[in-house]
């Protein structure tokens, strides 16, 4: 393949700088004031109940993968005194949102699925769509007996550490006040939904929903994959084109009379290839510690170091690390140097993306459209998408791609929207506009956690992240906070963190219940240690390089600044971590805590 390398490093710095702009992760609007309709829950009733003021082992705020690991192992160890509190009406996290048309895991459902060994099911498809995901969250709660004590539709608004009494007092929005010994935040990085800050967006008359409060009594169908059969007399316009839209696109281009797909920056969309699993290869694969076997292989595929042998998932994610490590390893040893290895990166990246664009051509029709299809960054720079129906979408007839050039929606009025100039007249605006990342923690969580003394998180983190491990925080006891940064930091399949997570909690908890311990905190000379050993690393994720469309991964171009700089993990890649956590639990030292 001959390719301008200079030329197309040229346009994704042309592409990022029509992008750019000052207000970073600012021009977005919080759900909440005139908007705090889009946060309504259209799955689940609330049901009353009395408020809940008992005394639970272990509290664990999030019903999602992070809070379900952990309450499966603390179960397996023995732990069952447990309560997860979630704001959904039951447990799934954002797989109880996100019941969109079309929506799937985009890494392989054997790794993806948390528990599938322990809960003995077997995926029906190389990638789930939403609806078994999503059961297999319940699948786990039932399992585990998490559902007896759990508490839905309940947001935390405190959590308050009671020293005199070693437990965290625990307050909500439904006048519970209860204790816990210990507490665990898995609030997860994608859960509040944001709307783009569009001038007039609160003017429009029409229908509207984001996308993660898909409302099927306005669109005809299910989650299942029902047609959308009330959309056929329907103008319909749907804004941003990330991972959401590139899933319900096609689902939307086949029923609506009309489909504005609205596109600021286009995602990269490559092969997915989804297929059924074999259920007979199943059976014989599946032998004792079968997943953990595929989680490793895969982190090792896709991470640093040499790989392994085989590899078991084979999909897009290892296939663009393979290219990268032979181009890396077929270097000569007086080109094996950060520069020549960074220009050996990006040529294989760029050979992909090409690949990637040409695909926009070949399949669709209309040769102005697929060329404003064609992603023009590197592959990592957003979160890369894979499908085999959202560039066949644009070949519909009633499918018209409204490309922004960068520049976003103008404005929204009563009847609809404006894109240069020119105004679009639709029934119905869905906001495919993705979920807050960058904005602070406390935000997100919905409250911030009070430590010894009454400190504050905000306050403790004011200067950046400090942790142990990516979970533990000195000040504030019997307290973890489940999340990947300072940690393995894996975000190309984030439940691995999760799982490995519960792995430890359930270590740390159990060896304080048999030690007699009340109190677990992290030393401060440890955490330090920590810190400074993971900032010996190379410290920027590959989507905040220099040249890199703007976007989550880097602060929506803004880049890094003090306090970010400590979202890292491990300095040997997520393997690494993996290793050594391992093997911190299993020598039963806990180097780092204190138990008293």
């Amino acid at each position: 393949m001959n390719i301008d390398k200079s030329a197309v490093l040229a346009r994704y710095r042309a592409e990022r700088e029509k992008r750019l702009r000052a207000d970073g992760n600012d021009q977005y609007l919080e759900t909440a004031g005139q908007f705090a309709h889009y946060l309504e829950d259209p799955y689940t009733p609330r049901i009353e109940r009395a408020p809940v003021t008992d005394h639970v082992t272990f509290a664990m705020v999030g019903g999602g993968f992070a809070g379900l690991c952990v309450g499966a192992r603390l179960a397996e160890a023995g732990i069952t005194d447990v309560r997860l509190i979630d704001k959904a009406g039951d447990f799934g996290g954002n797989w109880y949102w996100n019941r969109y048309p079309g929506a799937q895991c985009d890494t392989a459902s054997i790794i993806y699925l948390p528990l599938l060994e322990e809960t003995g099911h077997m995926p029906t498809e190389k990638y789930a769509h939403a609806p078994e995901i999503l059961e297999q969250s319940r699948r786990i709660g039932r399992t585990f007996g998490l559902y007896d004590k759990a508490l839905f539709h309940t947001r935390v608004t405190d959590m308050v550490w009671d020293e005199e009494k070693t437990v965290w007092v625990v307050t909500t929005d439904r006048g519970d006040r209860f204790t816990a010994d210990y507490i665990g935040m898995g609030t997860g990085p994608l859960h509040v939904p944001k709307l783009p800050g569009i001038p007039g967006i609160e003017s429009f008359k029409g229908h509207s929903f984001h996308t993660s409060r898909w409302d099927y009594d306005y669109t005809g169908g299910d989650t299942h994959g029902a047609p959308l059969d009330r959309l056929g007399d329907k103008r319909v316009a749907i804004i941003g084109t990330g991972a959401t839209s590139v899933q319900c696109v096609p689902h939307l281009a086949r029923a609506a009379g009309t489909l504005y797909v609205v596109q600021r920056t286009p995602s990269s969309v490559d092969v997915r290839a989804n297929a059924p699993i074999d259920p007979e290869w199943f059976e014989g694969m599946a032998t004792p510690g079968w997943q953990k076997r595929w989680l490793m292989n895969f982190a090792a595929n896709v991470g640093m170091g040499p790989p392994p042998a085989e590899d078991l998932v084979q999909d897009g994610w290892t296939d663009l690390t393979k290219r990268i490590r032979e181009r890396i390893m077929g270097l000569p040893m007086d080109r094996m140097t950060p520069e020549g290895m960074m220009a050996a990166y990006e040529d294989a990246d760029i050979e992909k993306m090409s690949e990637i664009r040409a695909r926009a051509e070949a399949i669709v029709d209309d040769k102005e459209t697929a060329e404003k299809l064609k992603a023009w960054y590197r592959q990592l720079c957003k979160r890369p998408c894979f499908h085999d129906a959202y560039l066949q979408a644009f070949n519909e007839p009633g499918t018209q791609l409204i490309d922004t050039d960068g520049k976003g929606v103008e404005r929204i009025d009563e009847t609809g929207f404006w894109v240069g100039g020119q105004h679009y007249e639709v029934d119905c605006i869905i906001y495919a506009s993705g979920f807050e990342v960058g904005t602070s923690h406390e935000r997100r969580a919905g409250f911030d956690i009070a430590g010894v003394g009454g400190r504050r998180l905000s306050e403790a983190w004011s200067e950046g992240m400090r942790t142990l491990h990516g979970l533990h925080v000195h000040g504030f006891p019997n307290a973890f906070i489940v999340q990947f940064a300072q940690a393995a930091n894996f975000i190309i399949n984030v439940p691995h963190n999760w799982t490995d997570a519960g792995d430890t909690i359930a270590a740390v908890v159990s060896h304080a219940l048999r030690a007699g311990a009340a109190r677990v905190d992290a030393d401060p000379e440890a955490q330090e240690k920590w810190v400074k050993f993971l900032m010996t690393g190379p410290g920027m994720m590959a989507g905040a390089a220099p040249d890199c469309t703007p976007g989550y991964y880097n602060n929506e171009g803004a880049g890094q600044d003090a306090r970010a700089a400590f979202g890292v993990g491990h300095p040997a890649g997520a393997v690494a971590y993996f290793n050594y956590i391992d093997g911190w639990r299993k020598s039963g030292a806990f180097e780092g805590l204190v138990f008293a």
